[in-house]
């Protein structure tokens, strides 16, 4: 969705204050609008409204919402500045003022920046428009590439500890077409998330209702890719959502963690601390250094092929980067007591410097450990199911208490978690930590025996090894002039399909993904079907549209229709219909609608990503031309070679 812009200005033709007319609708015509949307915006004024209702609530929606309001200032309408006023009330940024000819500055926004535009005989100047309309389009390009740090509106530049409304929350307030649209939005968004499918959940955070929601489609995005491991394209998520408000503290937090799991500490570190600087009283801000101290502890001693005796003798020389993950778990549990995950893991940290031969404090131990008890059996009281209030007090008893109570703790641990794999997984890697340095060693085997076995008991995430992705011609229908993919030439297309594929190495435990259009795409998954590979077909449109429109067409289209039953019969998972999944089309800029093929390719783009960038490999059968529509194989090489660059390309030209 490409930015807001509303533009408050006069309308028809009013005098000015030497008496000529000057018409704002030519103003607004041949300077505003072509200059807003060269800068890539989407330009509404009042008088294009066409819905019933409230003219001052649509006129409040639009001031809250737009990423950017323009404001003309050539005469003194108060119309205008009432709406930059309330602009100005609203948002701390995103306003830029122009003006034509006048006598005299007003004196409230004397000092602010205004650009200025030629007039000749009421309208624009045939002789300086174009000029007037780059400097415009300059200045907006400016504005929005400008730190979202910076206010413009003086009433927040005065009043530096006013606080902007939470207006994403405004806009959300009472039932109206944002709301309706945001709600239908979120519970896709959230079904999405249920089922683990972060292509889904990608492709939704670009299709917004509202793109002043962004931000939350960024930050959900990131969090479901961070849940996988894919910690590059979440770090993008979150980078993408801190473009949006670079204030924003989850998206912060988030991309903290990011950049720890890629092993990039210093940075991490950086962002915390600058996080810990401007919350100094959030404990989770304090528990996020700790965390990212604690990993960066353990990278510089846990080495593949070492055995615990050496890895702890390695860990014994890290005592100061210990220290250094001791204290802001420490502060997070100061901060709040009732936070249980920092006291146990500063209380993990400081028995482990302890075992390390290193100094302890028996009071303050014992003060920790009893303030971790209450801490997490509390947070029991309030929610039995709270899976992380129970591994906390698990692993307080593994630290301890004997034996036969570290069982019974953690059997009542993994039986909470339901069998959800990531929570068990990320109890598992904690255990690791504690038997690579041989910390009470029969307590720790105890309960690594009891989540290793309710892990092999619930169900992994499917890793490919590979994830192969697939677009190409179809076969041509009966005539067709030039001829692009003809009928005869199937058996060529097929023998180079299959030789891409074992060039590749190609088998069992990889994923392909495709449509299943009549010609190269069913060629592929029937290569692909022969070599073991799991396939995943994935529609834009329902099963019998999709037939009626990509594969009937074909010549022998009711063979092509035999031979797409063929597959999809035997299908682990049935035929993904974008529709369903992710909702109808969204409506583009000025109400258009994207086109199917183009977002089902970025559907299955996004879902091959989503595996990881490195796992990806994109075969396409294609004339290196454009297609016969939006959406086509020239659309997905793009994407892919932006993204990855890693294409196996059959150049039909050369094929026949």
């Amino acid at each position: 969705m490409p930015p807001h812009a509303f533009v408050a200005m006069p309308f028809g033709s009013k005098p000015a204050a030497d008496g000529q007319l000057i018409d704002f609708n030519r103003v607004y015509a041949e300077y505003i609008r072509p200059a807003l949307e060269a800068a890539g915006l989407e330009v509404f004024r009042a008088d294009e409204e066409q819905r019933a209702g409230d003219i001052r609530t649509d006129m409040f929606q639009e001031l809250l919402i737009a990423d950017l309001v323009v404001a003309d200032l050539t005469l003194d309408n108060p119309n205008v500045w009432y709406e930059l006023g309330v602009r100005h009330a609203l948002r701390a940024r995103g306003v830029v003022l122009v003006q034509g000819p006048r006598p005299s500055q007003p004196f409230d926004i004397y000092t602010d920046r205004k650009l200025r535009y030629s007039l000749r005989d009421g309208a624009p100047d045939p002789a300086t428009v174009e000029q007037d309309r780059a400097a415009l389009t300059a200045m907006v390009c400016a504005s929005m590439a400008s730190s979202t740090r910076r206010k413009v509106s003086p009433v927040f530049q005065l009043m530096p500890q006013l606080e902007q409304p939470e207006w994403r929350r405004l806009l959300l307030a009472e039932r109206n077409e944002f709301s309706d649209a945001y709600e239908r939005w979120a519970s896709r968004m959230e079904v999405s998330r249920q089922k683990n499918r972060p292509g889904d959940i990608l492709v939704l955070a670009g299709e917004t209702p509202v793109r002043a929601l962004q931000l939350e489609a960024r930050r959900t995005a990131g969090q479901a890719l961070l849940k996988l491991k894919q910690y590059e394209l979440a770090l993008e998520q979150f980078e993408q959502a801190l473009t949006i408000d670079a204030d924003d503290k989850p998206s912060r937090e988030r991309m903290s963690v990011c950049l720890g799991r890629l092993g990039r500490f210093e940075e991490a570190r950086e962002l915390a601390h600058r996080l810990t600087a401007d919350h100094p009283r959030d404990a989770e801000c304090w528990a996020l250094a700790g965390r990212i101290e604690k990993e960066r502890w353990a990278a510089l001693w846990r080495q593949p092929g070492l055995s615990p005796a050496q890895m702890r003798e390695a860990a014994t020389f890290e005592n100061a980067a210990l220290e250094e993950a001791i204290d802001p778990y420490h502060q997070a549990f100061v901060a709040d007591p009732a936070h249980h995950y920092a006291g146990v893991n500063a209380l993990t940290l400081m028995l482990l410097r302890q075992h390390l031969g290193g100094d302890s404090d028996p009071r303050l131990l014992e003060n920790l450990a009893g303030g971790v008890r209450w801490a997490s059996l509390t947070a029991q009281e309030r929610d039995r199911k709270d899976y992380w209030a129970r591994a906390s007090y698990a692993e307080a008893c593994l630290l301890l208490a004997p034996v036969e109570s570290v069982r019974r703790e953690f059997s009542h641990m993994v039986a909470a978690a339901n069998q959800d794999w990531f929570a068990l997984e990320s109890s598992r890697q904690s255990l690791s930590l504690l038997r690579d340095v041989d910390f009470r060693p029969a307590e720790t085997a105890a309960a690594m025996s009891i989540v290793e076995r309710e892990i092999a008991r619930s169900t992994p995430p499917f890793a490919p090894r590979q994830v192969l992705l697939f677009s190409g011609h179809r076969i041509d229908v009966a005539g067709r002039l030039p001829p692009r993919f003809p009928a005869d030439r199937e058996g060529l297309a097929a023998e180079q399909v299959a030789r891409v594929l074992d060039q590749l190495g190609v088998g069992a435990g990889d994923l392909a993904l495709s449509q299943a259009a009549s010609g190269g795409d069913l060629l592929f998954l029937e290569a692909c079907q022969a070599r073991g590979v799991r396939l995943q077909v994935m529609l834009p449109f329902a099963e019998p549209e999709f037939i009626e429109r990509s594969i009937l067409p074909a010549s022998n289209g009711e063979q092509w229709r035999e031979r797409y039953f063929a597959v999809t019969a035997t299908l682990a998972e049935e035929p993904r219909i974008m529709p369903e999944e992710i909702g109808p089309l969204p409506a583009g800029g000025r109400g258009r609608t994207i086109s199917a093929f183009e977002r089902c390719n970025l559907w299955l783009l996004h879902t091959a990503l989503a595996w990881g960038v490195d796992k990806v490999r994109f075969i396409c059968l294609w004339n290196g031309g454009g297609g016969d529509g939006p959406g086509g194989t020239s659309h997905m090489y793009n994407e892919v070679k932006r993204r990855t660059g890693r294409v196996s390309w059959i150049d039909t030209r050369r094929l026949w």
